[in-house]
This record gives C-alpha cells, structure tokens and sequence, in this order.
C-alpha cells in the first residue's frame, strides 16, 4: 500500500524522533561473538536487553527495520508526535511501562478518554448506543457461560442480532479479526487479565518503549536474519550484514514471520512455527489527518463511522488538544485500507466523517501520516490472536528449545498478548530464562519448561 509514512517520508527514518533518545546506535557489529543476541528491537527485544543489563553477559540486538520499537512508532510529525502502531497503556495500573515512563521522565495522561463515546450523538444515536453496548455485553456473558464447542467468537453471536457488523468491527479493533477467526478461551484469558485503565503518553508511545533500552545493549539496524545453525557448539546466524556466533538467541519477531519462509530455520523448531501459525497477527492501520482551524471539531471527542459497517473506522478528535484527527482501522477495514493507495485510503475516511459532519468537512483535514503494518515485511500485521481452538499455541510458543533457543514477544503471553506491556514481560521472561540456562551450561531440563510470566 503506498503511504505517506511518517510526516509523508517515503522510507522509515530512525531520525523521526525515536533515535534521537535510543542512546548510540551501532552500524558495525563491536562484539564479535556477543553471549546472547536477540532478535527483534521492539517492546520484547527492548525488555528482554533491560533484564539482561548489568548481567555479565554480552548482548547484541539486530533489528531488520531502520529503526528500533517494532510495532511501537511515534512519528514526528509538523504537528507533533502521533504513534503509528501501540498508543495506550493498557491496564496501565499494572503495566510496566507505566512505571518506567515515571522512571525516565516521561508524562503519563490517567484521563478518562472519550473512546465509546460518539459527539454529539452524530450518526449513532445514545439509544442505539446504548442497545449495541448491550448486544456486545450479551456476547460476553454468553461466551463464558455457554461457550459454543467450536471455541470460535462468531458461534456466540445472536443471529437475529442488527448489531453484528458493530461486534465485528469491535473485534477488528480488539483482535485485528472477525469473530470467525478468534478463539474464545483466548480472548476471555486476556478480557478477564485486563483491567479499565487505559492511559496514555503525550510524547508517545513508541519513543517511550525505544528510550528504554539499555547503553550497555548494542543495537544494529537494518539487519535482518537469514537463516541460524545450530549444528556447532555455538549458534550460527546468518544476516544481512554477516556472520554471529552467539551461546544464545532470543526470538522476539512477529508470530507471521517466524511461521513463514523468509528466515531459514532447521526442521527442529518445525514445532514452534507451527504454534506461531496458530497465532496470526490480525490486520490493524492508522491513518491520521491534521485538522485546520476553523472545523467542526473539539478536543478529546470521539465518533465511530458507520456502527452498521463492520468495516468503519474510529476516529479519535483531537488528542491532547492537538490539531490531529486519528483513524484506526481493525480487521476488514485494515484489510481494504492496505489494499488501496494512500490517497484511496485517506479519501474513504474522508468520506465517512464527511456523512457525519458534511461534506464541507473536507477543507478542514489535512492527510498527515499513515501507518503500513500489512506491508512491513518483518512485521505483516498488527497483533496477535490465537485461532479458534488453539490458545494453548501461545504455551507452546513459549517453550525454549535445547536450552540456547528462547522466544519472547506478544504472542507468547498467554494473558497480555496483542500488547506492548505483554511483550515487555515475556522480553524479561526469556531473558531469565537465557540467563539460568548460561548459568547452568545448557542444561537441558530448562528446554521442557515453558514457563509464563
């Protein structure tokens, strides 16, 4: 999908407002032979590196984008910075982010947000809000009191229901997908984890999670790895830069890459693919307008587009009383916008806030930054859901092969997975579990263990 990524540049620049706090970036590899290296710079790599730092051990990050945080983007923008992948402290009483943020310095805004709400009553009325609300509570209690066996969310859903297309737009924006594709045993794991605090960072997200990481970490971008061996004593990892030899890795890429075929694995993790493939990344994208003075909009307001479009986007109005307007996309909807042009993309949300405030909306939106999450390569989506049927793949996921092979990321948190917090915790989990295992000269016993955080 051609974009107009990150304040309408072309190609992702670590220059964009995250680098410049990331500490020095390395562009050769120093360590030669670094004791662990991890794979992934995101919110796992980043909290897989904090636990390991003061260690002893040697650590090196390679990340294939040009820039480190993953799915976590704050974009500089000639307006200010907007997060292009995770934006909120999900039960952020408990998030470990939160506490960091204080840590480094960074505000945290503990605001109730107008999200759920739809101003002044534009095109969704108080009464069919409060009747959609009520068909989605229904599908909850529904899913835990009489689980269809299929363990598929759309199985739940009542067919004389007029309020489908709004649970399914929901579960695009929840878990990237249709309720067809959603187990429901997953989704009630993270549901009833969760809690209502939802908080946010003003400077972003993105620069918050990539100013975390480590001086004593190093990290070399734009290389991405081709392949691992793990004939030898130690791990040999082909890049794109080079040859690593490494005791340890930590995986921390998306679940979409480590199921495909652009890195070259032995047969013997055949079994972790296979658990990732149980667990795709749903389809999510943001688009972002700035809004020019004069409109109809007001700061921290909220409109759904269409409730009857399982498609529609949401629009966030004025965050923080700045002069932008968010569109997020989830599941269909993700989908369509990847598959269109950028200005195709940004003419379709034209077009739906246009029927809530006129057509004249128009003169006051201006195209600002658009994400690209589908057509990322070392991405290929937004976040994690597991199939109907196959939450424990995320268990699996977890396991760490013959005591030198250890996964972390989002994916492989069997309660906060699909968030940054979860791959922060799981990040530090596969770090422990590296650092028993060099402890203990690779015993193989830890390779059984699984063990969650």
């Amino acid at each position: 999908m051609a974009r107009l990524p990150c304040a309408i540049r072309s190609t992702p620049d670590p220059g964009d407002g995250q680098s410049k706090q990331q500490g020095a970036i390395s562009t050769l590899m120093t360590t030669s032979d670094p004791d662990i290296v991890i794979i992934g710079a995101g919110a796992a790599g980043i909290g897989a590196a904090r636990h390991l730092s003061g260690s002893g051990y040697s650590t090196a990050i390679i990340e294939q984008l040009p820039r480190a945080g993953g799915r976590a983007w704050t974009c500089a923008t000639s307006v200010g910075p907007v997060d292009l992948g995770c934006g909120w402290l999900h039960s952020a009483g408990r998030n470990p982010w939160t506490e960091i943020a204080t840590e480094l310095g960074f505000t945290v805004d503990r605001r109730l947000t107008a999200w759920g709400e739809q101003f002044r009553d534009l095109g969704f009325s108080s009464a069919d809000r409060a009747e959609a609300w009520d068909a989605f509570a229904q599908w909850n209690k529904q899913i835990r009191s009489n689980p269809p066996a299929s363990d598929r969310a759309a199985d739940a859903i009542d067919p004389a229901s007029r309020w489908t297309p709004f649970l399914q737009a929901l579960s695009g924006y929840i878990s990237g997908d249709e309720l067809e594709h959603i187990s429901i045993a997953d989704y009630v794991a993270y549901d009833d984890a969760s809690t209502e605090d939802n908080w946010r960072v003003p400077d972003g997200y993105g620069r918050l999670i990539t100013s975390a990481r480590p001086s004593d970490a190093e990290l070399r971008l734009g290389t991405a790895l081709e392949g691992l061996d793990l004939t030898g004593r130690n791990i040999v990892l082909q890049t794109s830069a080079g040859t690593i030899r490494t005791r340890v890795v930590i995986f921390t890429i998306a679940s979409n890459v480590l199921a495909g075929d652009a890195i070259k694995l032995p047969s013997a993790l055949d079994p972790w693919r296979q658990a990732a493939s149980l667990l795709p990344l749903g389809k999510n994208e943001k688009l972002y307008f700035e809004t020019l003075d004069g409109g109809p909009f007001e700061d921290e307001t909220h409109v759904l587009g269409d409730p009857h479009d399982s498609r529609t986007g949401t629009y966030y109005i004025r965050p923080f009383g700045k002069p932008v307007l968010e569109c997020f996309l989830g599941g269909a909807g993700a989908r369509i916008a990847s598959a269109m042009s950028g200005e195709a993309a940004f003419d379709h949300a034209f077009s739906q806030l246009a029927g809530l405030f006129g057509s004249g909306v128009r003169k006051y939106l201006k195209p600002l930054a658009a994400s690209n999450w589908a057509g990322t390569p070392s991405i290929g989506g937004g976040y994690s859901h597991a199939l109907p049927g196959h939450a424990d793949a995320r268990l699996q996921l977890a396991r760490p092969f013959d005591s030198r092979i250890f996964f972390a990321g989002e994916a492989t948190h069997h309660t906060d997975f699909s968030t940054a917090h979860g791959a922060y915790e799981s990040g530090q989990r596969a770090a422990n579990e590296a650092m028993s295992s060099l402890a203990y000269g690779g015993r193989s016993d830890l390779a059984a263990t699984g063990k969650q955080v």
